[in-house]
């Protein structure tokens, strides 16, 4: 079977599992910020970044890291897995359980640290949630975290709306959060039978092994978490907390888009390390040049598409009063495009086993970055961090560029990506010119206008659409 069609089959059902988990998601996210206002949304932000720094510096980066363990196994690999169940249960429960007690000494409201206390649960349930993603990643079989993510985001939104009205406060809202989190880890741990006996091994030997293969990417995310959370964690110490929830509203649309780039690089990481660890060259060069192709497709109309409508589209998901979270919005759609490199090439960084040489790029980004969150964000507030933002997601995925290309002799074509992009600028300007209009006719002009443009130059061939297209099975 070709790669084309590998990656379709699988992907399919990520992509309107996704969709589908995307709606209700944001229906949730448009009930909080229409509900508890800027102010207490912010509170909300606050807690949830707090959490993510703390969840992001013991990642550890266990998907990919469990993705290539797995598919590089030649035997044991239940085994394997059970101890990956067990390093990772660990670990959580020490870092997460310090996680309150350092928020206690942050100038937080009471409501904010109390949110932390229970929301820690969640996080915990989360971090479960890596290896078996990484499990379903190299089993092809995605289908069962979409139902997890749905199942869960069904739950939040059905309770959010009782809880608004029975006119609950802060709290209980975020006790729906934790809940929605435990659902979707229930669904992962149940359907993982399947494939494994999804229970804690503590074997030494394969403890050193997992450390020995993550702690390139661990050192790589203790500096990622400084600009990808540093931003809104040092916006909630200097400016107000309605602020910090216009900015962590404006966030929330570039994390969806961060959760695409990821979902697709997810799928195609344990094709790219079994290409690589089995000395297939072409085939590796074909699987890199088609997620190369695929993540601009994909991120240069979303980065385009959300500049051009991003008050628009604030006010569509969080309401009026969230209408200033256009101008955040605005400057960090065109970090998509530094991120999605950066998607690219740092799965790809860890499938030819080269997260060491990567290293410097993480650090070197996180001090610059760093530095301008000190200098911009106390006098410029939310713009100093976003345009920080762009910085950091553009200098880290030209670098990790530049380094892959290095280490895999692997020259990438750019004629399909410019065609792209050309397609992509032609579609904003259109919307531009009619921006007055109604959202809800700018967007399917804004497809139809990319679609003609991208397939009229050829960018996509015919024959690549017709076997995404087609579920039959490709003759071999």
């Amino acid at each position: 079977m070709s790669t084309t069609k590998k990656i379709a089959q699988n992907t399919a059902i990520q992509i309107v599992g996704k969709a589908v988990s995307t709606l209700f998601g944001l229906v949730a996210l448009g009930m909080l910020t229409r509900y508890l206002g800027n102010e207490q949304f912010g509170w909300y932000i606050t807690a949830l970044t707090f959490l993510q720094f703390v969840g992001i510096l013991i990642d550890f980066g266990l998907i990919p890291v469990t993705a290539q363990m797995v598919s590089e196994a030649t035997e044991n690999k239940e085994t394997l897995l059970q101890n990956l169940l067990g390093f990772r249960f660990v670990t959580a429960v020490i870092f997460l359980g310090i996680a309150p007690l350092i928020a206690l000494f942050f100038p937080y409201p009471s409501e904010v640290k109390i949110a932390i206390g229970f929301m820690t649960i969640s996080f915990l349930a989360i971090s479960m949630n890596q290896i078996f993603t990484g499990l379903y990643q190299e089993k092809l079989a995605m289908h069962i975290p979409v139902l997890g993510e749905i199942a869960g985001r069904i739950a939040l939104v059905v309770s959010v709306w009782l809880l608004i009205t029975m006119k609950q406060g802060f709290l209980p809202l975020m006790g729906a959060v934790t809940g929605a989190s435990l659902i979707f880890t229930a669904v992962l741990w149940g359907s993982a039978g399947t494939y494994i006996k999804p229970t804690f091994r503590f074997d030494w030997p394969v403890w050193k092994k997992i450390m020995t293969k993550m702690w390139p990417i661990t050192l790589a995310i203790v500096f990622n978490v400084i600009y990808l959370r540093g931003d809104t964690l040092l916006l909630s110490l200097y400016r107000s907390q309605g602020e910090v929830g216009l900015y962590g509203a404006a966030y929330r649309v570039i994390d969806i888009l961060t959760q695409i780039a990821m979902m697709l690089m997810g799928v195609l990481l344990p094709l790219l390390a079994y290409s690589w660890s089995r000395g297939l060259k072409n085939e590796f060069r074909q699987r890199l040049q088609q997620s190369f192709d695929v993540m601009i497709f994909i991120g240069a109309p979303m980065m385009i598409g959300v500049a051009a409508l991003s008050e628009k589209i604030m006010v569509l998901v969080a309401g009026n009063n969230f209408a200033a979270a256009g101008a955040p919005l605005r400057v960090l759609a065109l970090a998509v495009l530094g991120l999605y490199l950066g998607a690219i090439f740092g799965h790809t960084a860890v499938a030819i086993n080269k997260q060491k040489q990567t290293l410097w790029i993480y650090i070197s980004s996180a001090g610059l970055t760093l530095l301008g969150y000190l200098i911009f964000i106390p006098k410029f507030g939310m713009s100093g961090a976003a345009w920080m933002t762009v910085f950091s997601e553009m200098f880290t995925g030209t670098l990790l560029f530049l380094v892959v290309r290095h280490y895999a002799k692997e020259s990438l074509q750019f004629a399909a990506a410019g065609k792209i992009i050309f397609s992509a600028l032609v579609m904003g300007g259109i919307i531009w010119l009619l921006r007055e209009q109604s959202l809800f006719l700018l967007i399917p002009i804004g497809i139809a206008a990319y679609g003609s443009f991208v397939f009229g130059l050829g960018a996509i061939s015919k024959q690549t659409m017709q076997e995404i297209l087609s579920f039959r099975k490709p003759p071999i």
